[in-house]
């Protein structure tokens, strides 16, 4: 019986995760395994791997073959290194508290780099939302500047408007004072006709 290391999908549409298991090469992909060795999540950024590091190093001496994207995650969290430091330590090549500092040393500065890269992103996630913030001020700011600016206009034309309403309503006047002067002298002069 040959024995992969392989991906089991969970999850629903669009929003994968997964289990990383020992299976059977002729099982179906999420059908059944030997042992569940931790867990996979591409959703999150970086990926979220907890893997059981012994477990997984056990099913490698054992023969399990893991697939591409296994072999990824396994190199990624340090069981292919374990893995292979174990084979030193059995051929005689280094004893086991330098396979183990070795692979101490690795760890730590693969932490390193993996919270270096959540620091990056979380800054590069604060740094657009201030960009955003700050253009979202500009943006109000000329909102409320085109609303002054607009209603300075209204009060302009509604000078001008009145302006030109008294306007009319002196000429009016005047044009009335001037008719009602006319028709009185004109019956005036109809009046001094009769006589």
């Amino acid at each position: 019986m040959s024995v992969k290391i392989r991906l089991q999908r969970h999850g629903k549409k669009q929003k994968p995760f997964y289990w990383i298991v020992a299976a059977d090469a002729r099982s179906k992909r999420d059908g059944k395994f030997l042992e569940k060795l931790g867990i996979y999540n591409p959703n999150t950024n970086p990926a979220t791997v907890d893997l059981n590091l012994d477990k997984a190093v056990q099913w490698l001496h054992n023969g399990a073959q893991p697939t591409d994207t296994a072999r990824a995650i396994l190199s990624y969290k340090g069981a292919l290194l374990k893995h292979h430091l174990d084979g030193g330590v059995r051929k005689g090549a280094l004893t086991q508290e330098q396979a183990d500092a070795k692979l101490a040393t690795w760890l730590e500065s693969k932490a390193s780099k993996v919270d270096a890269k959540k620091d990056g992103l979380s800054k590069a996630q604060q740094a657009a939302k201030a960009k955003a913030f700050k253009a979202e001020q500009e943006a109000n700011e000329k909102r409320i500047k085109a609303a002054a600016d607009a209603l300075k206009a209204e009060e302009a034309v509604e000078e001008v408007a009145e302006e030109v309403v008294a306007e009319v309503a002196s000429e009016v006047a005047s044009e009335e004072v001037v008719a009602e002067e006319a028709p009185a002298t004109e019956g005036e002069t109809t009046e001094e006709a009769e006589a």
